[in-house]
């Protein structure tokens, strides 16, 4: 499971000359903390390109639920899949803190793909590969435990996100607030909680308002099961 591109950022693997065209079709954009970018269902098909800070994508589920599907991040595009098919948007795109971003109108995304085959061709790869790690976030959700999902999102963040500590540990500074954490394993706020809990207990994390630090991820990988044993405790 991933909540985080694996690929490298669309903008990244641009040659230069074809990543400052497509910015140049766009205007400048700030967003705030828990401004939305990009809402689901809405039948826009301007293309966000994110050049700083994270956003959140995320779904209603039938029941009402919130679930994160994804945050993305520098160099992402977010709003392509809407731009290319014209069809509703399939998610909400929510700035997790201060986010710098270029729009760019659909037809002009549109035009530059259609004149950039090298760029339609990443695009391609992008959707695909999103597509896969939607796939392994739905065996997830159907296979494991609260508390193993739950590690695998930890063991993720402080992969990816982490900033390393003299003492080993290391600090995630996303701001992503509990209730947040809980969407992006499919669970309540109350469920994982009581994972967390677990954990701090364990002394494997330590947790504050909007911080987590990983101080043991040994555990934590042997919980989602990327180390030589599995671990499944029940939550």
């Amino acid at each position: 499971m991933s909540l985080i591109e694996q690929e490298q950022p669309l903008l990244d693997a641009l040659r230069a000359q074809d990543r400052a065209a497509l910015l140049a079709l766009g205007v400048r954009r700030g967003y705030e903390g828990g401004d939305v970018l990009l809402p689901e269902r809405a039948t826009t098909s301007y293309v966000v390109a994110i050049l700083r800070g994270w956003a959140v994508v995320s779904v209603e589920t039938e029941r009402g639920q919130r679930l994160i599907l994804a945050l993305r991040g520098a160099g992402e595009l977010v709003g392509e899949l809407a731009a290319v098919d014209r069809r509703p948007r399939s998610a909400t795109v929510t700035a997790l803190g201060p986010v710098a971003a270029v729009v760019i109108p659909g037809d002009r995304f549109r035009g530059f793909l259609g004149s950039n085959p090298a760029a339609g061709a990443l695009v391609l790869k992008q959707l695909s590969s999103r597509l896969r790690s939607s796939d392994g976030e739905r065996r997830s959700l159907a296979s494991e435990n609260v508390l193993q999902r739950l590690a695998a999102r930890l063991v993720e963040l402080a992969d990816r996100t982490g900033r390393p500590n003299p003492d080993g540990s290391v600090t995630i500074d996303l701001p992503l607030p509990q209730h947040d954490l809980a969407a992006s394993v499919g669970s309540t706020r109350e469920a994982v909680a009581k994972a967390l809990r677990l954990l701090r207990e364990q002394g494997i994390v330590r947790t504050a308002t909007k911080r987590l630090v990983v101080t043991d991820a040994e555990p934590l990988r042997l919980l989602a099961g990327d180390g030589p044993a599995t671990a499944r405790p029940g939550v």
